[in-house]
Formats: structure tokens, sequence, C-alpha cells
């Protein structure tokens, strides 16, 4: 039953009611069930009624029937839809469709412009800015988590972000799915090895080690057989050799899922869109063209997402629900501590790799020579490599066993990164 009086009986009806209740030929309770109201709206009514008795209604008044708006508001909004169109037709871009929500979060902070958003909707369908959406498959593969650190989703998105930049730029998150908080967000112009590290160790050392993290099948983190492999004679299959990543991750005894299926990748992508999407949107409006104000961008829709948006799915601000689940125990985060026998976090996050030392104790590395004291002839050397990107530098940490036997710095050219998987 519909709470609203005067969908349910004419004024005529309630008035009658009244003058019976005035003559006190009807007692109050046998009205209240009747009319489906409570005592403090009866006496409203009866209020009403005795104040002007001939113009007594009981229908619902609009304060403002034409449900008009400022007209500059109403421009800013057809504005505001008009880029929006702009946007989807164009090629190189990842924007399908129209984003009204973003819409009203873009009057209230350019313009200072409170606006519903139904209508939003309502002027969009009015003026052709509207496309149906179509109907969604559900999703059969899961990940559902309790606990804070978990369950860790990173993944990488490649997208022209702005219309004004010349190039495409890869978006690298990582995300705790209980709590969806985004810890770690980055845009780079060239999608590496060492750049999705550095997501790791900014992770650990800033929230502590998770007890999971899940990726896609990407070549950067999993090794499969017939795609990636240089082992033609088949002497590794799938998951054999372990990408840098992957190594690293084990090490700190982290676990390594892998979607396994289309809906199970897309329950890793659904919150990167929702960020892209935005900064595809912003990027445009603000005539971003270099990747620094791209990553200023990235910062403002980051933060609103973390500490002030309310998520769909939890029903809370990311942000104050990580500290609850930390303040209530629900965290598998484990403190960062060295590995023995490191000494220095260098020595962990950092791209691998492995030398024969040669009878003259050296060793080669893409046509670089090192002397090396400290490990025997013909016995293995591990290289563990930190490129410096703001100083082009690389340091190239050289371990025997369970001793650091040398340290050497090369250029970053020179050690080829893109080759690193």
């Amino acid at each position: 039953m519909t709470k609203q009086l005067h969908k349910r009986f004419t004024t005529n009806q309630v008035k009658a009611l009244l003058e019976k209740y005035e003559a006190k030929g009807v007692k109050l309770p046998y009205i209240l069930n009747i009319l489906g109201i409570s005592k403090r709206r009866f006496f409203k009514l009866l209020k009403s009624y005795r104040e002007d008795k001939n113009n007594f209604s009981i229908c619902y008044k609009r304060s403002n029937p034409n449900n008009k708006i400022d007209k500059n508001i109403e421009e800013n909004i057809i504005a505001e839809l008009k880029i929006e169109k702009g946007l989807i037709d164009l090629n190189d871009n990842p924007i399908k469709d129209y984003n009204y929500s973003y819409i009203k979060d873009r009057l209230k902070e350019k313009y200072n412009s409170k606006v519903s958003l139904p209508t939003i909707i309502d002027r969009a369908k009015k003026c052709g800015f509207y496309i149906d959406k179509p109907k969604r498959k559900a999703h059969d593969r899961e990940v559902v988590t309790n606990y804070a650190g978990e369950l860790i989703q990173h993944d990488s998105s490649h997208h022209k972000f702005s219309p004004y930049a010349d190039k495409k730029w890869y978006l690298i998150t990582s995300i705790d799915d209980c709590s969806r908080y985004l810890l770690y967000y980055n845009l780079v112009e060239m999608e590496t090895s060492w750049a999705h590290i550095a997501a790791l160790e900014d992770v650990a050392l800033i929230y502590g080690l998770a007890y999971s993290y899940y990726f896609d099948s990407h070549s950067i983190f999993r090794f499969v057989q017939g795609r990636d492999s240089f082992w033609r004679k088949h002497y590794k299959v799938t998951d054999d050799a372990d990408p840098q990543v992957k190594q690293i991750l084990l090490e700190l005894g982290i676990k390594v899922i892998y979607a396994l299926s289309p809906q199970a990748r897309g329950k890793v992508e659904r919150p990167y869109r929702w960020l892209q999407d935005r900064m595809v949107r912003t990027c445009a409006r603000e005539g971003v063209e270099k990747i620094t104000d791209g990553l200023k961008v990235l910062k403002a829709e980051a933060d609103r997402y973390n500490f002030h948006q309310v998520h769909s799915t939890t029903g809370e601000v990311p942000y104050y629900r990580l500290k609850r689940l930390t303040r209530e125990g629900k965290s598998l985060f484990r403190e960062f501590s060295l590995p023995v026998p490191y000494v220095s976090t260098k020595d962990v996050f950092a791209l691998r790799d492995s030398r024969i030392v040669n009878p003259y104790r050296k060793i080669s590395f893409n046509k670089l020579k090192f002397p090396i004291s400290g490990a025997p002839i013909r016995e293995k050397v591990n290289l563990r490599i930190v490129p410096d990107v703001e100083s082009g530098m690389a340091e190239i940490r050289l371990w025997y066993k369970d001793n650091l036997i040398g340290i050497q710095k090369v250029k970053n050219e020179d050690i080829n990164l893109p080759n690193f998987k």
C-alpha cells in the first residue's frame, strides 16, 4: 500500500472523516486505522481543516511544479553533455557512453551547482544525449574476502587518457579487495616488470605484506608455455618459469593467484574501469597533454575514490572501511621485514638474473663485464638490479650464496629494461 494519502483517498473522503471526528461520531483509533496514518499526521490534517474548511485539500503541492532550474545551470548541464558526446565520438578513446554521475560531480566542483542525477538524466534524454545501456551478464566467478590484505587486485590498463596527449599511457593500480581501498596508483609511459615491482615495494613498505595477489595472465605476471616461451622444445610448461614479479612475491611468502576466465578477469578490471573513465573525462576537460599533468588528475580522482566516495558494493568509504577492518583485527597485512640474508630493500625489490664466473674471474651482462671477487670460477652469481628513473643509473648488487660480494653502477639503457619478464 502506498504511503501517499492523496493517492488512496479523495479530499471529500478525508473531510467527511474529520467532520465525524469533530462531531464525536467516530473515535480516533478507527480513523487512524482507516487512513493508515500516524497521530501526528492526523492532527496536522485536522489543524489544516479547522483553519480553512472550504479550501481544505489533501492534494500534494509541488514547491516547483514546472521543475525549473536556473538558466545558467541548465546551460552548464548541456555544455557538459556536449563535451561527453565529443568524447564518445572520438575513435581512439575508451569512453563509449555518458557518465551522468561524473557530470553531477563536475557541476558541483566547477560551478558550485547542486543538481540531482534524475534532473541531469532528464535533460540528457530530452536533448538527445542518451545511450541505452546493454544488459550486463552476471559474473559466475567472484573473489570473496573477509579481511584487509587477504587479496590485492593488481592490474594495468593501456589507453589514451587524454585526446590532447600524443601517446597512450599505462595506468597501474593495486586495490585491496575487501576494503576496496586503492593502495597504489601510477601512470607510466612504458610498462615493464620494474614498473610493477615499484608498485609491490610501495604497498609492502607502507601497508605491509599481503596474504595474496590477484593478476591476469599477462606475461609480466605469468609464464604461459606456447605464448611467452622461447623454449621451443617445450622444456618448460606453464608456470615452470617464474616472472620477475612472481619471484619477489614468492620470496616474501605471498600467494599468487591468476584470473582463469574472462569473468574472473572482469572482477579485477571493474575498479580500474571506474578510475580510467573519470581520468579520461577530466583530462579532456582540463586539456591535459603531458603525463605529469595526467598524474595530478589521477591523484585527485584516487583521493576522491579513497576518502570521499561511498563504494556501491561495500556501502562504505574505502579509507574508513580499511581503518575499521584494521581496528577490529580483520587484517591479514604483515609487517615487512627483510628476508635473511639480505641487507637492503634493494636486494628484494629488484630485477633478477644470474651469471657464471668465467676463468678470468669476470661475468658478462648485456655486453658489460664486471670483475668478481668473493666467488669461485664456474660458480653462479646472482644479480639484483635496481634502476633509478630520475638519475638514469642502475645499481647491480652481486650476491654469491648468502654474501653481498659487490655493487656495480651502470646506465639504465644498458640493462635493457623491456627484456625483463
